[in-house]
């Protein structure tokens, strides 16, 4: 006979659990909290309540201009990761590639690697070949860092998808753009959804790469937000840092109402 969970232990889960959330949300509260306080300066808790830091935000050129820089960024990186991403995955699911072992392991190989160093290597690279640091070559910093979440969600839904419906869609006369059209893009669809998320939430937060990467006139919002608290630190970096979590929020209930949270946590 199979005993019971011990009481001790379900407590012992409950508070664990409770702790953990405490330790991820606080940060965020206290952030929210700094940025409609009255104080010139950054600080907890709060000294009354104002919107004047979001009007600042809003109506800085700065921040504007860095804000539609990262956001064509990640636009453009989730494109283009989503693309490369989703096409090797189904290349790698089939096994249709040479040597896809070493494929995958490149492919993944940036969560391993650390972002400075790839940063370093990738502006002396760019700077060796092509010269000056381009929006280009920011684009395509991102989209090799954003690469790995795609390919690795696409791949957790190819595992399992079943392959003899492509099989199937070919008996009945599917040619090879109609099987990927019809079934297996239609698979891979919450695979994409998350990988697509995962790239433009990464490319828009990126920092260390972007502060790399920058030229004059190509700021991005994250290194926008450290330059202003390196020299000039006021709760107008909380204002931006909320809407940047608001965003977030925003994109998860997209997600959710498309294709439902339940489907992307299980990829």
């Amino acid at each position: 006979m199979v005993s019971g969970t011990p009481i001790w232990a379900r407590y012992f889960a409950v508070i664990f659990i409770v702790c953990t959330a405490l330790f991820l949300l606080a940060p965020l509260f206290v952030v929210m909290g700094v940025s409609v306080s009255e104080s010139q300066f950054i600080s907890f808790p709060p000294q009354g309540f104002t919107l004047h830091w979001y009007e600042k935000v809003l109506s800085s050129d700065a921040y504007v201009s860095a804000a539609w820089t990262s956001l064509w960024i990640a636009l453009t990186v989730t494109i283009a990761a989503s693309l490369i991403g989703g096409a090797a995955a189904i290349a790698l699911n089939r096994r249709s590639l040479p040597a896809s072992g070493l494929m995958s392991a490149a492919l993944l190989s940036p969560l391993v690697l650390p972002t400075i160093i790839y940063a370093i290597g990738m502006l002396l690279l760019w700077s060796a070949i092509f010269g000056p640091i381009s929006p280009l070559a920011l684009a395509i910093g991102h989209t090799v860092i954003a690469l790995p979440y795609v390919v690795r969600t696409c791949l957790a839904v190819l595992a399992d998808t079943d392959p003899f419906l492509e099989e199937a869609a070919r008996t009945m006369g599917a040619g090879r753009l109609q099987r990927l059209a019809f079934v297996v893009l239609p698979q891979i669809k919450p695979g994409l959804l998350a990988g697509g998320f995962f790239a433009f939430n990464i490319s828009f937060d990126e920092a260390v790469l972007s502060l790399f990467l920058r030229k004059p006139g190509l700021t991005t919002l994250p290194v926008q937000i450290y330059g202003q608290l390196e020299f000039s630190p006021d709760p107008s970096v909380a204002a931006v840092s909320t809407m940047m979590i608001g965003l977030t929020i925003v994109l998860l209930i997209i997600i959710d109402r498309t294709l439902g949270l339940g489907k992307i946590a299980s990829v």
